[in-house]
């Protein structure tokens, strides 16, 4: 049994290995697609460059100076918002904040995700309803989701003050305590997004040859070892995409936490975006928080191009 799963592990290892291989866009541009080269690409690099390049320019230019919106800037301060953002407790308490919404991410919500993906991926009674069960938290607004959470947190009126009180309990204030509210703000984080990596895993495992895992229950495989030797490798270009979504998303994540907790209390749930809209727009310092916004371009990107050149690259 063991030199079969052993052969068929090598099969799906060809298999990855035959579908890895880079395609080659190598065809010259004939003149019959040039018409169609004028026509559409001037519109999409003036879009590009009026709604990406240029603010992205601008966010760079208003990090230099000391500058609340009003007027011109004119009082430049070079990298001193740089210096200023970097020694600044919140700002480092956002980095930290960002870097555990991403580990939880990718520890908890993306297993979770496939877990449920193996249960539901298979063809019995019902399944379709679970899993529009299971996907309707990421079809939820972000901002109707934070707000329904911040009543179930509640602990004077909502769904834990009810909870706690029908045992006789002294509720507790769990938005309000600044050593507990990032993990409620984790619950809800893996609650809303991991319908999404679900319905990704789903149709990653409806596209596996059915072939092999029939080969592997003749080899007389396990559940575990059709998971670990077929099922996985398969999937492997699927887990890579939803890790890439996971980090990708925690970088940007804003519209659950404000609702939530507005990055309180006394800024132990600000992640990098919500860091800058509260010092950025909200008190109208805009050199520094494009300063902050410039920070988390730089790690988007570093880490975007970085994951996608290392993980990504035949997929």
């Amino acid at each position: 049994m063991t030199s079969g799963i052993q052969a068929l592990a090598n099969t799906v290892g060809q298999k990855i290995r035959e579908n890895s291989r880079p395609v080659r866009h190598d065809r010259p541009i004939g003149p019959a697609r040039w018409p169609v080269i004028i026509l559409f690409l001037p519109p999409a690099l003036m879009l590009f460059t009026l709604f990406v390049i240029m603010p992205i320019g601008e966010a760079a230019w208003y990090s230099m100076y000391n500058w609340t919106g009003y007027g011109r800037p004119e009082n430049f301060v070079g990298t001193r918002n740089f210096e200023v953002l970097f020694r600044n407790n919140a700002f480092r308490l956002a980095l930290w904040n960002t870097g555990l919404i991403m580990l939880v991410s990718i520890v908890i919500q993306v297993p979770l995700a496939l877990w449920l993906a193996m249960l539901l991926a298979r063809k019995m009674p019902g399944v379709v309803g679970f899993r529009l069960i299971f996907f309707l938290p990421y079809v939820l607004a972000d901002v109707a989701a934070g707000l329904i959470w911040r009543f179930v947190y509640d602990g004077d009126y909502g769904l834990f003050a009810a909870l706690f009180g029908f045992f006789g309990l002294d509720s507790p204030h769990v938005l309000a305590d600044r050593n507990v509210a990032i993990y409620a703000v984790l619950a809800v984080v893996v609650w809303k997004y991991f319908g999404f990596h679900m319905m990704l895993f789903i149709a990653g495992l409806q596209a596996i040859d059915r072939n092999l895992l029939e080969a592997a229950d003749i080899d007389g495989a396990s559940g575990w070892q059709k998971f670990r030797y077929v099922t996985l490798p398969l999937l492997g270009s699927t887990v890579r995409l939803s890790i890439f979504f996971a980090i990708i998303g925690s970088l940007q994540l804003f519209d659950v936490v404000m609702p939530l907790t507005g990055g309180g209390p006394s800024n132990s749930t600000e992640t990098i975006v919500t860091f800058l809209y509260s010092y950025g727009v909200m008190r109208m310092q805009i050199g520094f928080g494009s300063a902050a916004g410039v920070v988390l371009f730089v790690i988007c990107v570093v880490l975007a191009f970085t994951y996608k050149r290392v993980l990504m690259r035949n997929d």
